[in-house]
Parts: structure tokens; C-alpha cells; sequence
């Protein structure tokens, strides 16, 4: 993570240094600001400060040294639980295809959605109460 901290607050630096120097050299060479390029440079400037802020209150919160910091850590210190997700489900894929049927109907006819919004809340239905019933029902 110190990494990470080390290397958002240098995009930090690096954009808001470039976003100055766009400015001046925007100045000598047009007389005026060009404003598309000043407002994206402070704006990623801003994002990667963000960015660092965040993970910098992150690293304090978390009390000090994270097993990726340490040089002599094994993989397994910074092996943790990730989450559950069931390999064999099908909803996903059942899912996915509901949004794309939803989406498209916004953008070819709005009459497809009316088919497409259905089967997204019968896909979350099914995806989330999937260990409700049948052979993994807990």
C-alpha cells in the first residue's frame, strides 16, 4: 500500500506540475488559456490526490504495516477471505443477457426493454436466493 501511496501522490504532483506548464506555455504561445486541456490536467491532478488521500487514511485506519509493505512476508500473511461466488451458477450469465436485452431496447426501441426489464428482476431474483432452495440450500 505505500506503494500505492508513493506513486498516486506523484501522479498528483506530475499533473498538477503539467497543468501549470500547460497554462504558461499556453499563454506564450496563444496569448490566452486554452481551457479543455487546464481543466482535464488539474482535474486528473485532483482525482490522483483524491486517490492518494483516500488510501492514505486507509493505510492509518488499517494500523500500520500491511503484509505486502514487509519484504520478509509469505504470500500466505496477505491470504484472506475474498468472498463466495458459486462457479457453477448460471444466473450471472442469465443476468448479463437481461441487461444487454435492456440496454438495447433503450437504444434501438423502448418496447424491448419492456422485455428486458422482467427478466433482469426474475435474473436477481434467482441470482441472489440461489442457496435458498435445491441442493445448496443452507
Amino acid at each position: 500500500m505505500l506503494t500505492n501511496l508513493r506513486i498516486f501522490w506523484v501522479l498528483a504532483g506530475f499533473f498538477l506540475a503539467s497543468g501549470i506548464t500547460y497554462i504558461i506555455w499556453a499563454l506564450a504561445v496563444e496569448g490566452r488559456i486554452e481551457w479543455a486541456g487546464t481543466v482535464g490536467m488539474v482535474l486528473a491532478a485532483a482525482l490522483a490526490a483524491f486517490i492518494a488521500f483516500y488510501l492514505t487514511l486507509t493505510h492509518r485506519h488499517q494500523g500500520g504495516e500491511l503484509p505486502e509493505d514487509r519484504l520478509d512476508a509469505d504470500i500466505d500473511d496477505g491470504d484472506s477471505e475474498l468472498g463466495h461466488y458459486s462457479p457453477w451458477s448460471w444466473w450471472p450469465i442469465f443476468l448479463a443477457g437481461a441487461l444487454a436485452i435492456t440496454f438495447l431496447g433503450l437504444a434501438v426501441g423502448t418496447w424491448l426493454s419492456f422485455i428486458g426489464v422482467p427478466l433482469v428482476v426474475v435474473g436477481l431474483i434467482g441470482w441472489v436466493f440461489e442457496y435458498y432452495r435445491g441442493n445448496f440450500a443452507r
